[in-house]
């Protein structure tokens, strides 16, 4: 089961991957109660356990248990884990009850999303008591605190009162101080050349004497801001696809208060085809190619099937980022997301206008709590450290809200996974059928990603109505939009053919070095269009610049 569980890196981009519902209080507390009553239900597997575990501390106790942290738990590695026989004693009497406790869930009569639910929140309770997260028990930030003379016992103190004041209780990730938008991060020069209420439309400037006719137009999720895509010098894919000839336009949405709680997906959608109307008067293209990521691919989606719908064959090729469109693929975020879970979630956001995206984020913290809380509960106020200045992680704690109406429609066409049925949902007065989309489709998943399951990814291809390709990168949910081409340990999965099922393309895929960022714009090139000069400065007459990239609505 724990192979199932997210990892940190999957989690970074959990807000923008999905419209969740995540467990509330009472739902954890009813989570327990069922463990509960299945293990009381168990006598004979409890008893197992607990002798197997009384067993194990006898050997702790005479110092011979073989009980060692599981590979890439870092909580203890100081060398008095191993040389200090009372360290050693109290960690792996720790490491032995939970080990415990993890497989006695395992071992219970429980279907998979209630053991994964089991799992989620006894390991809230698991995680926060281990030893490492207090003073006295972590011999690092005892070393540290005689080391400074208690200096650094006074610097967390001071980081724990500004958490408290400035960041919802939750320990700081991530040092944002260095990274400064525009210059630092979502760098690459452009300009906003169309504005509404719901986006500001940026086009880069060409880096290329030449460039392709046919104009690329990126829409982001509409959670968390869109710069992971521009995300900082030699880092960033709209810098790569300049760099190969492309025009970009990239949507900004704005960042949604209670007042727009009504903007729905025909909301997005009209945006959508607004900033599409710009792209193309500026270009003077004729059609455009267009790209989705995370929940912006299911906007994409939308509309590509109102489209197709209305007889309007202006998007050329499309390409779906790290996108579920049928969720009948299981995932552990499915599994942690309940019926009742989602009603309150709606009913929150109904009442709050948004769907808070700070909220969101740390609910998702405490999925991965070791990586995500308390690796920085330790180096932020145990250790007096401050975080780690890492632009990835400002990025994530960047979020954005959802308006209550998008949210409303997102957790419809999950839960009826409407998007896989013709006339599954309605969009601008239209019943769509991804069916009839017949656009050339390139579809990306991420081999380690548990937000967007490449499994359920990869279903878009049995979804469309055109020509597929499916390519699978060797990385998590984040790393596969941030994968530049001098990434040494970049993989990627190609098979020219589409079978029905996600494991039977695998089983006939061939493993590819490099990053699928150089795949994807040789496909993209082919389907470009012509070569001709780059324009020599941007917008047009009737859409000038209005300000410099990256925006306004990125810093609200």
């Amino acid at each position: 089961m724990a192979d199932k569980l997210p990892t940190p890196e999957d989690l970074l981009d959990a807000a923008a991957a999905l419209p969740l519902a995540p467990l509330t209080p009472v739902q954890q507390l009813s989570a327990l109660g069922r463990l509960a009553r299945v293990a009381a239900g168990s006598p004979l597997k409890l008893a197992r356990a607990g002798a197997e575990f009384s067993s194990e501390l006898a050997q702790v106790v005479v110092g011979k248990s073989s009980v060692a942290p599981e590979p890439g738990d870092r909580r203890f590695s100081h060398q008095a884990w191993t040389d200090n026989p009372l360290y050693k004693r109290l960690g792996q009497s720790y490491l032995s009850w939970r080990r415990t406790v993890y497989a006695l869930i395992d071992d219970l009569d429980l279907d998979e999303s209630s053991a994964m639910r089991a799992r989620f929140v006894a390991g809230l309770g698991v995680e926060a008591v281990a030893p490492t997260n207090t003073l006295a028990g972590n011999p690092e930030a005892l070393e540290e605190a005689f080391r400074t003379g208690g200096r650094s016992l006074y610097d967390g103190l001071r980081h724990a009162l500004w958490d408290l004041a400035h960041n919802g209780g939750m320990p700081s990730m991530v040092d944002t101080r260095p990274f400064v938008l525009g210059e630092t991060i979502a760098a690459t020069p452009g300009a906003v050349v169309f504005r509404s209420d719901v986006l500001e439309l940026i086009q880069y400037t060409p880096s290329t004497p030449d460039v392709y006719e046919r104009p690329l137009l990126v829409a982001p999720p509409q959670i968390n801001k869109f710069y992971i895509l521009d995300l900082a010098p030699q880092r960033s894919l709209v810098e790569h696809a300049l760099a190969q000839g492309q025009q970009v336009f990239m949507i900004s949405w704005r960042n949604p208060t209670a007042e727009q709680r009504e903007w729905n997906l025909d909301t997005y959608v009209a945006a959508i085809e607004q900033a599409m109307d710009a792209v193309l008067e500026i270009t003077g293209a004729a059609d455009l190619n267009l790209m989705g990521v995370c929940a912006g691919g299911i906007t994409t989606a939308a509309t590509l099937g109102h489209l197709a719908a209305i007889g309007d064959h202006r998007v050329n090729a499309v390409t779906f980022l790290v996108t579920v469109l049928d969720w009948g693929a299981p995932s552990t975020i499915s599994a942690l997301t309940s019926g009742p879970a989602v009603a309150g979630s709606l009913q929150k956001s109904r009442s709050a206008g948004v769907l808070d995206g700070g909220e969101l984020s740390r609910f998702f913290a405490w999925l991965r709590p070791n990586d995500l809380v308390w690796n920085y509960w330790v180096n932020n106020y145990l250790l007096g450290r401050n975080p780690a200045a890492f632009d990835v992680l400002k990025w994530n704690v960047d979020s954005t809200n959802l308006p209550a109406g998008l949210h409303g429609d997102f957790m419809t066409i999950s839960a009826e996974n409407a998007l896989t049925k013709p006339g599954g949902i309605q969009v601008l007065d239209e019943k769509i059928d991804l069916a009839s989309v017949i656009a050339d489709a390139y579809v990306v998943g991420a081999v380690t990603d548990h937000i967007t399951p490449w499994e359920g990814c990869y279903r878009t291809v049995n979804l469309l109505g055109g020509p597929t390709q499916f390519v699978l990168s060797s990385s998590g949910h984040v790393q596969v939009m941030v994968n530049p081409p001098d990434n040494p340990k970049a993989r990627y999965f190609t098979n020219p053919d589409r079978p029905e099922t996600a494991e039977a393309w695998r089983a006939g895929a061939t493993e590819q070095s490099g990053t699928w960022w150089i795949h994807w714009t040789d496909w993209l090139g082919n389907r470009s269009g012509e070569r001709r000069p780059a324009p020599a400065s941007l917008g047009s007459t009737q859409h000038r610049p209005i300000e410099d990239a990256p925006g306004s609505y990125v810093r609200a």
